[in-house]
């Protein structure tokens, strides 16, 4: 006769971490994370180019090492939105090296205004 011995193997059931976002702060941070979200989408959106949101999830030990204590747990975020490409101008270097927008090497033209006149020649 052959005893067989079942483990009896026990899961525990681990927080769903959405729900814990959603439910962190009384909603505040869910809300807050949803604005950033919202924000980032209209930036990439606009800008063409891609962005990012990262949510940190920051655990402090227990008070005073106790392990009974409570665990401090913060929510971070950050986001990354794309930006618009700055608009550039074109400069010349002058011969101290500061920028310029005429080019220091072209000769300057004196240009005049031409004299106007308001009588018209029939051809």
């Amino acid at each position: 006769m052959t005893i067989q011995h079942t483990e009896t193997e026990t899961e525990t059931e681990r927080a769903d971490l959405a729900a814990f976002i959603a439910g962190h702060l009384n909603g505040r941070t869910a809300e807050a994370l949803s604005t950033e979200f919202h924000d980032l989408l209209e930036a990439v959106r606009a800008h063409g180019k891609k962005g990012a949101l990262v949510i940190t999830l920051v655990v402090d030990p227990p008070a005073n090492g106790v392990e009974s204590a409570p665990l401090p747990i913060g929510v971070e975020s950050t986001v990354k939105a794309p930006k618009p490409t700055p608009v550039k101008s074109l400069y010349f270097l002058d011969d101290d090296g500061n920028p310029v927008r005429e080019d220091p090497r072209q000769m300057a033209i004196d240009f005049r205004t031409a004299p106007t006149t308001n009588t018209f020649k029939d051809a």
